[in-house]
């Protein structure tokens, strides 16, 4: 029997007009206006989020040709090819960066676009775990459309990792509330997909190599503040049941991490009078997951340091450092010394639990 392999991440590329052909033809100048600007500030900051598109094209991979980046159909031929049951996908359209910008119709747009999320996964919704976008503009909005993907199935929602780029306050505000407690009702866990951070804008463009070199790595370490906003404030004492996916961040500088806030918690006298835990690494371990692609060293030398629990495996599929269609040979390189139990657990046990899977 052959060992079952799901991936934590994936992407699908989605277009604006698949959006506006689920949108009400009244909310169309609206949706332009808001796409149009969004990508202008992004050309003009010349910043993270411009660098990154740029390295996905100078270093694309065979797979961004495939049919199986915009059709469902098609991906599960590629996922068969690779040996992979399932995938959580992911869009390579950051919907929440600008929906909440519309001077009309949000509300109507982030439903049409993860409509069109549906359409993806309708090939299989079994195989294909599409994560539906969530705009935190509107909080009463981004509840109601929590429980109406809830409602139809929905396994995977996607929030931004840093409310502050899009100009909202951090996750610990009261405002957020009324939607972690929807959220946690639902059970469904909260994913927060590295990768365009305008928080990196600066260094960027101050940054002298060519396809950015010293920022692109901060990109993961730079999840370690997502980590201290949901940990060291309080969130997870007053929602304990949420369940929160890092995408992408990396698993080797994250042992060091939770090292550090420990001690700091035990040693050197911090105080963080929002959390109960006397070693805010608890949360990290109860409420927190977080997927990786290729580190065998990290994952053979950090994983009890990590928590095997809390480590989820992903190909990526179609980026450039995806492991698609070799998956078996990469995972076998990875996973040379660990035991076999805790082998299911990061290939796929781990997920199943997450994202509530038979």
């Amino acid at each position: 029997m052959t060992e079952r392999l799901i991936s934590a991440d994936s992407h699908v590329s989605i277009r604006h007009d698949q959006v506006k052909a689920h949108l009400p033809a009244k909310h169309h100048d609206a949706y332009d206006e808001a796409q149009s600007a969004f990508a202008e500030r992004m050309r003009k900051a010349m910043g993270a989020g411009s660098a990154n598109a740029d390295a996905m094209k100078q270093n694309s991979h065979a797979a961004f040709t495939r049919a199986g980046y915009t059709d469902g159909s098609e991906r599960l031929k590629d996922m068969d090819t690779d040996g992979v049951d399932a995938e959580v996908v992911y869009s390579e359209v950051s919907a929440f960066r600008y929906i909440g910008d519309m001077r009309e119709g949000a509300g109507d747009a982030t439903r049409a676009f993860n409509d069109v999320m549906s359409d993806f996964a309708s090939a299989d919704p079994k195989r294909l775990l599409v994560s539906y976008q969530i705009p935190i503009h509107d909080i009463d909005c981004a509840v109601q459309e929590v429980r109406r993907v809830a409602a139809a199935g929905a396994k995977s929602l996607q929030l931004p990792v840093f409310p502050t780029e899009i100009g909202l306050p951090d996750y610990y505000d009261e405002r957020y509330f009324p939607l972690w407690a929807a959220i946690q009702e639902v059970d469904l866990p909260i994913c927060c997909h590295i990768g365009l951070n305008t928080n990196l804008d600066d260094l960027t463009r101050r940054d002298p190599t060519p396809q950015k070199g010293v920022m692109v790595p901060m990109t993961a370490l730079s999840t370690a503040e997502a980590f201290g906003m949901w940990i060291l404030t309080g969130v997870l004492d007053r929602f304990p049941r949420l369940k929160l996916v890092f995408v992408e961040p990396g698993l080797g500088w994250v042992a060091w991490y939770l090292y550090i806030i420990d001690d700091m918690a035990t040693r050197q006298g911090y105080t963080f009078p929002s959390i109960k835990e006397p070693l805010p690494s608890t949360y990290f371990h109860r409420n927190m997951s977080l997927t990786f692609i290729d580190e065998p060293d990290a994952l053979q030398r950090l994983r009890d340091r990590i928590g095997v629990e809390s480590i989820l495996w992903s190909t990526d599929y179609p980026h450039p450092v995806t492991s698609w269609p070799d998956s078996r040979a990469l995972i076998d390189r990875a996973f040379v010394g660990i035991p076999a139990d805790e082998r299911e657990l990061i290939l796929s046990g781990n997920a199943t639990q997450v994202w509530n899977l038979s």
